[in-house]
């Protein structure tokens, strides 16, 4: 996916600052695809569907990995 073509949201958790320490999203609606960068290495991206990464950030939420 072109990066260009993206919409990149930073999180809510990010502050609303600028710089680079935010998590970023965008979609891709043509292939349900969800894109995930820190915006300190923004040429770097992964790419999951969505099921993937509500699992992800149940994981998260529940404190797994900690």
């Amino acid at each position: 996916m072109n990066e260009t073509t993206l919409n990149w949201q930073k999180s809510t958790f990010s502050g609303g600052g600028e710089g680079d320490t935010c998590v970023e999203l965008a979609a891709s609606p043509a292939d349900a695809a969800l894109h995930l960068r820190e915006s300190e290495e923004p040429g770097v991206a992964l790419t999951t569907g969505p099921a993937a990464l509500a699992h992800l950030l149940a994981g998260i939420r529940a404190g797994l990995g900690r």
